[in-house]
């Protein structure tokens, strides 16, 4: 289905107001600029001067915004998976949301946006929001995250935090707040550092993260993706590093045969059954198969709000929460 865009988002585009240098540090300045280039999954964008009017098509993409104080550029949003961080909460509130899911192209049209901004690449499905580079063609710059770019050579080989951090400095730049891009972006690098530090003395205890169930199988962390990456910082091995995934099916009974040290729990509150942690957590206490399970009877069970394990602005929250556990983890052992 070929995206159809209104005159009035390419002229938003290709006109905007309140111009403002590329080192500008909290916001759009008067006078003129030369404009920000940034690249995103290979694509060049050319943004004129700091977007007014930016869409963000899932929760990850919000956040990063909310992060960055960006909440009055924002004229829609979409696609939650999760409670937005309590922090970002009143921010959130005053942000017109266009769909439950992805918007559709026609809402996205009569949104008007200058700017468009999401972190996985399904938002720019057909069906969703609409081929992104037609949105480029038209000239709506629509950034897209490194983490899951839609030719998938261009994804790192590791899904790290460099890509978060270096995403949050792109769209800060893009919106002249690169002050506040920098503070964000070195008070997480800290956390980073505090978490390595504390790396050496857990022990490298292995870890499960169970994240869903489908069809009553479990759904669990492989090699590829963020939590293994989170484990490896964190001073943990991975009990599925076999499982070449980013998240992949397994067996309850799978589980019990690698007996892991933790257990860390994906809290989803989308609202079905064996979704919430405290669900998870009392299958694993009741079933006959994982009850006997080290980290069940040690009560080595760590919850994790569930949009902190994809790439994301919170997803250095739930590593300081793994590092924690891991931390009292091995003060048990000694």
């Amino acid at each position: 289905m070929r995206i159809i865009i209104s005159a009035g988002v390419v002229a938003a585009a290709l006109v905007l107001t309140g111009c403002a240098s590329s080192t500008s540090s909290d916001g759009p300045a008067s006078g003129p600029t030369a404009g920000t280039t940034v690249t995103s999954c290979g694509t060049e964008l050319s943004v004129p001067s700091p977007p007014e009017r930016a869409v963000t098509l899932e929760q990850g993409a919000t956040e990063v915004m909310l992060a960055l104080g960006l909440q009055d550029r924002m004229i829609g949003t979409s696609y939650l998976t999760d409670a937005v961080a309590p922090e970002w909460s009143d921010a959130y509130a005053g942000i017109p949301v266009l769909a439950d899911q992805y918007p559709t192209t026609e809402q996205l049209r009569e949104a008007d946006p200058d700017f468009v901004y999401s972190m996985r690449a399904s938002a720019f499905a057909s069906e969703a929001a609409g081929n992104r580079q037609e949105l480029v063609d038209l000239g709506v710059p629509a950034y897209l995250s490194a983490n899951d770019c839609e030719d998938q050579t261009l994804i790192p080989d590791e899904v790290g935090f460099d890509a978060i951090l270096d995403e949050v400095s792109d769209v800060a730049r893009v919106f002249g707040v690169e002050e506040r891009g920098r503070a964000l972006v070195a008070e997480q690098r800290a956390t980073l550092d505090e978490v390595t530090a504390a790396a050496a003395d857990t022990g490298e205890p292995s870890v499960v993260w169970l994240y869903s169930s489908v069809n009553g199988a479990p759904v669990v962390a492989g090699a590829n993706g963020l939590a293994d990456t989170m484990g490896s910082v964190a001073g943990a091995t991975n009990a599925f590093a076999d499982l070449d995934a980013q998240w992949g099916e397994t067996s309850w009974d799978e589980i019990a045969q690698r007996d892991p040290d933790v257990i860390v729990v994906a809290d989803l509150t989308r609202g079905l059954p064996g979704d919430s942690a405290d669900d998870k957590i009392d299958q694993l206490r009741s079933d006959a198969v994982t009850k006997g399970l080290r980290a069940v009877q040690d009560d080595h069970l760590v919850p994790v709000p569930a949009t902190e394990l994809d790439p994301s602005v919170r997803s250095i929250d739930a590593l300081e929460t793994v590092s924690t556990a891991l931390t009292e983890y091995s003060e048990e052992r000694r």
